[in-house]
């Protein structure tokens, strides 16, 4: 039991560095935000918070993993290094593409509302 105590403790220690450190991360927290207010305004229905959500995890994962990938890069090759530099912005790719489903979530179900 301790151990797993132990793993969530360093689960939060990762994300706790992630939102001191990552500034994209302390924007996708104030969108959250913003769109949970929204959500909350226009009295979203359960499945349009599900889809919610879920997008906000595939944002927030994504952008975890960005972070750890550009570390573990860091480490690895602390000069500059052409294919460090792809790996980095395929990772930074991927949270392009998982906000870019957010959005197109979010305006799916948002749209109608103020139509």
């Amino acid at each position: 039991m301790r151990r797993l105590v132990k793993s969530f403790g360093y689960a939060l220690s990762g994300i706790t560095y992630t939102v001191k450190t990552q500034m994209n991360f302390r924007i996708h927290l104030a969108i959250i935000l913003l769109v949970g207010i929204a959500g909350w305004y226009f009295r979203l229905s359960a499945a349009e918070w599900v889809w919610i959500v879920l997008t906000i995890g595939l944002v927030l994962v994504a952008e975890l993993l960005n972070t750890a990938i550009e570390l573990l890069v860091d480490l690895v090759s602390p000069g500059f290094d052409v294919q460090a530099g792809r790996v980095k912005d395929i990772a930074a790719g991927a949270v392009l593409v998982a906000a870019g489903i957010s959005v197109v979530t979010g305006l799916i179900i948002f749209v109608p509302k103020f139509i």
